[in-house]
């Protein structure tokens, strides 16, 4: 009973927390003085981002405790991947694309979304009976 409540809560704490983050991904894209929609390129980034770790964890025993080629590959992807998500903004505040407020809020989101991202990872990876393993 207990364990149910607490992965409702959980799944509730993300929900929130990704839609938090995308409402300010719009707000910097959106806002009238802003008014201009590049950031949207940082959804590609959102999709990409949990897609190497998904693959590895799938090919990977996790029974031994040696660090193993196949994960260490899979989390530097996944870093490269969060750390481009970061740049690009930059790179489009530094081009004139956006504005630099639009910028600091879509870095905001970036924040949000990945820890949110996290958090899942965190709450749902596990290897217990109710996981989302499958995914």
């Amino acid at each position: 009973m207990l364990v149910g409540f607490v992965l409702v809560v959980a799944l509730i704490s993300l929900s929130f927390g990704g839609a938090v983050g995308l409402m300010f991904l719009m707000l910097g894209c959106a806002l009238p003085q802003y008014n201009q929609y590049w950031p949207l390129f940082v959804l590609f980034f959102y999709i990409l981002s949990p897609i190497p770790y998904c693959i590895a964890r799938r090919l990977v025993d996790d029974t031994d405790a040696t660090s193993n080629a196949c994960k260490e590959l899979a989390i530097f992807l996944t870093t490269g991947i969060v750390v481009s998500a970061f740049g690009l903004p930059i790179v489009f505040a530094r081009a004139e694309l956006i504005y630099w407020g639009a910028c600091a809020l879509v870095l905001t989101g970036n924040t949000v979304i990945f820890a949110t991202i996290l958090g899942f990872f965190l709450v749902f990876g596990s290897n217990d009976d109710f996981s989302w393993q499958q995914w």
